[in-house]
């Protein structure tokens, strides 16, 4: 009997036994279940890049129109100086809107991002278990791989680094500096 087991492929010795053939099952059937998880992420990181897209978009439209307007204005209107500031408080009560929209979408973008990350090391760690169950067939020990893979989840411990600044922060600095040059400037194109 040992003489048939180690001339068999590894394979026919799975599908002989019911314990691993089923674990492999299994095991293809997640892997399949976390590619579509990651497909999802990955759209869903794409729609939420779009989303920023279009806010930086909204912003510059906004500014670009509302300072066209207001040098229209300013030609028709000499009185104008005494109410500039509702224009510029409308423009930045919008402008601090979406900035803080484009950084609660940053963060949703970097939440997605280590969740991608977290299934593609799943998916991973996954597939080397199949093929090392499809490498040693029978000889494959259920308790001490399958423990082993539970402890390699189970260890994984993200490690928070202390908070630096990032892009998204030059991003949000930018966009404010951006929204006080136009506050500013409405305020010379009306009252000069």
């Amino acid at each position: 009997m040992k003489m048939d087991s180690k001339k068999q492929h590894p394979l026919d010795q799975i599908a002989e036994t019911p314990t691993h053939k089923l674990l492999l099952k299994q095991w293809l059937k997640e892997q399949d279940l976390i590619l579509g998880r990651i497909s999802l992420k990955e759209s869903q990181i794409d729609g939420v890049r779009k989303e920023i897209t279009n806010l930086y978009t909204i912003f510059f439209l906004f500014h670009s129109l509302s300072l066209l307007l207001l040098f229209n204005i300013s030609f028709a209107n000499t009185s104008a100086c005494k109410k500039s500031w509702v224009p510029s408080l409308c423009s930045l009560l919008f402008s601090m809107s979406v900035i803080w929209a484009v950084r609660y979408k940053t963060d949703v973008e970097g939440h997605l991002e280590k969740l991608l990350e977290r299934e593609k090391e799943d998916w991973k760690l996954l597939g080397k278990c199949v093929e090392e169950l499809k490498r040693k067939g029978i000889e494959f020990d259920l308790l001490k791989e399958v423990d082993a893979l539970r402890r390699a989840k189970s260890m994984r411990i993200e490690a928070k680094a202390v908070r630096k600044w990032s892009a998204r922060d030059f991003v949000s600095l930018f966009f404010f500096f951006l929204s006080c040059l136009a506050v500013g400037l409405s305020r010379v194109i009306l009252c000069n």
